[in-house]
């Protein structure tokens, strides 16, 4: 069950945004308050270059407005002819430009102001009032700035920031382009807390006590020495358990650290089934007057690892069952909306994972908020590759002068965050046999060192030839051997290296009971990520079934398009469970008592072909119009022992389950309309059962809101499913139709899907054909509250309508 304490962070996490001013097209007014400022208002924003946008006095007035985030590459049309080909889904990328206008009110001047971004993919370079404040050529990490000396007190500045995604391909999957994730200023005192400078970290942990280490980096950026109070108060649900009080002095121009050791009794650790968190609030004072203050969630939490024990989380050993997972939001492209992060975490639990490696890229900050309140333990991956490249522009053109502040980077923005318990450094690197690899691995695993050590290091390896035991020296680098698709060596590297603890970083969904098994009958291996837990934009086709006249051949053979996207998900673009996610959550898990579902008959044309990372078509479907009498395959997973299975309350045939048919039941069974049902037992009682009902003409459309409500800052979403149903309300997947959805009041569509990546239409519509029945809409709230109302029109069918409250916080 889901601690208060994650309801509660859920819920801040969606509603962070209610607080920020009501949206307007004129220059903005910073607040006068100390602390950060949400800073994605108010922008303009233009496609294509255009240098002498960082002058105060360009002309903007025909640029669109916009809120961040921001990905442009997803509102523009899917081309076979865009550079970035199939590897970045055939979107457009090239050059952006943002602009902001703001007030800094006189009140400010003496105090310290900074931008930070949370990401921009990607070579940005920003301007304050026309002067370069630097460039970041990496689209996945955070960085910021200092504006004090270039601000202009009481009157208007002019922020600029320049985005060149113009070099491809630069990605092995579909980056995005733009301002993505959220931006911030911050205002504070000369005597300030540093940025991202407060670790906190579980010491040891017991019953009923635990220690929490506070380490908290002051900076004095004035010109006198000062006397600072200081105050840590510890929090859990909202009500103080711990407070402490001291002094620390500090000269002009010096670093201090505030160190303390903190004993928590009775502690409620974290872990994905509680994933409890506490609060801490830090603040500096002199004279009773506060100079800064800063929170920050935490959990307590210890981890250990070792051939013998496995994967040790709060003294209990657990299985790692973990998917992974690209940056994109599908229909959203990269924009890094908080509701569409924290339904990709909630989507990922509900699927049954306990873990998520961020492929191949830190994500947001909301993304790993949701981790620590949902309950999903992290794989937090820094780069794809290191100094060899990949494809001609990507980030080896960089590495050397910029490796050790990205990945640090990382580490400091991500170190307090319970669910993440490895660092990842690279992913099958290119140059993983040259010796000098295992130097560049030091770097890296140093680099994370230096501001963490209470984590493992890992990294991806794996190899298409016969060479293996020649990565020995760099896998002594790791912590822990992380292995893509290569978890059929483990017993033998045992025997070489007893030592080792395995991690499948990577693996083919087709291989789930056999990584399964592994993992449950071998310490030594700890866990598997299945490639992947979603599916995602770019990297074209992989994962793709093959019907007869297709091209044949794995998505890196040729140019694949319309498929734009990674059909190799256990959970689509919808948001919808694929059989192979049901199969795997039974396996991993205890609560999927029985599932049930029917293999697409290959057509008269030929046969379907699967490629590497495919799983054979099978759909939640008994509606197979023209198969009447014809033999379906029907596949039952389940634990339980035996499984019987009834079509229009007629027995057909019951058969065991067991680990030697990998938990799969599996029957032919001649197509009738009706209701099929298969039902688990146990010592003769029935367990579980499912069914499946067949779809008779479609009768409506059914607009299904994920929620009722939505807050009015032009950053909420609404995800609204659509259905084709009948009369009974059972899904029809084989007559599918043009949808067209109209809003009116205080939101707009921003996004349509319906999971077929094979369809090219754009995103950006306003109407989508169905694919099996189902499609897809995304609304975005404006600033204004009221009654949002959205209907759908099709063919021949009444119109569906749903109305949504928007609401001010």
């Amino acid at each position: 069950m889901r601690s208060s304490t994650s309801f509660l962070k859920i819920i801040f996490v969606l509603f962070l945004f209610g607080l920020v001013p009501i949206y307007a097209q004129e220059s903005e007014s910073l607040k006068t308050d100390l602390g950060a400022q949400n800073f994605d208002y108010n922008w303009k924003f233009s496609l294509g270059d255009h240098p002498k946008a960082v002058s105060k006095d360009f002309d903007d007035s025909s640029w669109k407005n916009l809120v961040l985030p921001h990905d442009w590459s997803v509102s523009l049309p899917i081309k076979n002819e865009n550079p970035s080909a199939g590897a970045g889904g055939f979107f457009e990328n090239g050059f952006g430009w943002y602009r902001k206008e703001f007030m800094v009110p006189e009140t400010l001047n003496g105090k310290k102001l900074s931008i930070h971004f949370g990401g921009v993919y990607m070579n940005s370079e920003v301007f304050i009032n026309g002067r370069s404040l630097g460039v970041h050529p990496y689209g996945y990490t955070p960085f910021s700035y200092d504006l004090t000396p270039f601000l202009k007190y009481g009157e208007n500045n002019i922020i600029a920031v320049k985005v060149d995604n113009s070099q491809q391909i630069n990605s092995r999957w579909f980056s995005g382009s733009g301002i993505y994730r959220h931006v911030y200023l911050k205002v504070k005192n000369l005597i300030h807390f540093e940025d991202e400078g407060t670790f906190i970290t579980t010491a040891s942990a017991e019953k009923n006590k635990a220690e929490v280490q506070i380490r908290s980096g002051l900076l004095n950026e004035s010109l006198s020495a000062s006397q600072l109070d200081f105050n840590i108060v510890i929090k859990k649900d909202g009500k103080q358990i711990f407070s402490k009080q001291g002094i620390i002095d500090i000269k002009p121009g010096e670093k201090r650290i505030i160190a303390e050791k903190i004993e928590v009794e009775n502690p409620e650790f974290w872990s994905p089934d509680h994933p409890n968190l506490y609060l801490a609030e830090l603040s500096i004072s002199t004279e009773g007057k506060i100079l800064d203050s800063i929170t920050e969630d935490f959990g307590i939490r210890t981890i250990s690892y070792n051939a013998k024990n496995g994967f040790v989380l709060n003294g209990k050993s657990i299985l790692i069952n973990g998917g992974n997972v690209h940056h994109d939001n599908g229909a959203l492209g990269a924009a890094a909306f908080d509701r569409a992060e924290v339904r990709k975490v909630q989507l990922l639990k509900n699927a049954g994972f306990n873990a998520v490696r961020t492929a191949h890229n830190p994500p947001s900050k909301a993304f790993l908020d949701a981790c620590d309140s949902i309950g999903l333990l992290v794989v937090d991956e820094i780069f794809d590759g290191w100094r060899t490249e990949k494809n001609a522009h990507d980030y080896a053109k960089y590495f050397d002068n910029w490796y050790k502040k990205d990945t640090q980077a990382m580490v400091k923005r991500d170190r307090n965050h319970p669910s993440i318990v490895f660092w990842s450094i690279g992913n099958e690197i290119i140059e993983r046999k040259d010796p000098e690899a295992v130097k560049t691995a030091r770097l890296l695993k140093d680099a994370v060192l230096e501001l963490d050590t209470t984590r493992p290091v890992t990294s991806a390896m794996t190899t298409w030839d016969s060479d293996w035991e020649i990565f020995d020296p760099l896998f002594k680098v790791h912590d822990i051997g992380g292995y893509n698709y290569q978890l059929h060596r483990a017993e033998s590297d045992h025997q070489r290296v007893p030592s080792r603890v395995i991690l499948q970083t990577e693996s083919y969904p087709k291989d789930a009971f056999f990584c399964w098994d592994m993992t449950d009958t071998h310490s030594y291996v700890i866990g598997d990520f299945v490639w992947t837990a979603m599916d995602y934009l770019g990297e074209s086709g992989i994962g793709r079934y093959v019907y007869p006249g297709e091209p044949e051949g794995e998505h890196w053979s040729g140019n694949l398009f319309p498929w734009h996207g990674a059909y190799c998900g256990d959970i689509d673009l919808l948001g919808w469970r694929k059989p192979i996610s049901h199969y795997r959550s039974m396996l991993w898990n205890s609560d999927e008592g029985v599932y049930m579902a029917v293999k697409e008959p290959n057509p008269k044309e030929g046969d379907i072909k699967l490629t590497m990372w495919a799983v054979w078509p099978t759909w939640e479907s008994w509606t197979w119009p023209g198969y009447e009498g014809k033999e379906l395959e029907v596949e039952v997973y389940t634990k339980n022992e035996n499984v019987k299975l009834f079509l229009n309350g007629r027995f057909l045939e019951e058969k065991e389950v067991s680990r030697e048919t990998e938990f799969k039941a599996v029957f032919m069974v001649p197509y009738q309309p009706g209701k099929l049902v298969a039902k688990a037992y146990n010592d003769g009682k029935e367990k579980a059962s499912f069914n499946l009902t067949t779809a008779g003409n479609i009768e409506k459309i059914k607009l299904l809101p994920e929620q009722d409500m939505v807050l009015a800052n032009a950053q909420d979403l609404v995800y609204v499913n659509v259905e084709l149903q009948d009369k009974n309300g059972v899904i029809n997947p084989v007559s599918d139709q043009e949808i067209s959805f109209e809003v009116t009041g205080p939101a707009e569509i921003i996004a349509v899907d319906n999971a077929n990546l094979k369809n090219s239409d754009p995103y950006n519509s306003k109407t989508r054909k169905t694919w099996n029945g189902k499609a897809l809409v995304i609304l975005r709230s404006t600033r204004e509250s009221g009654t949002i109302s959205l209907t759908a029109k099709g063919n021949g069918l009444p119109n569906a309508n749903i109305q949504i409250k928007s609401i001010k916080k």
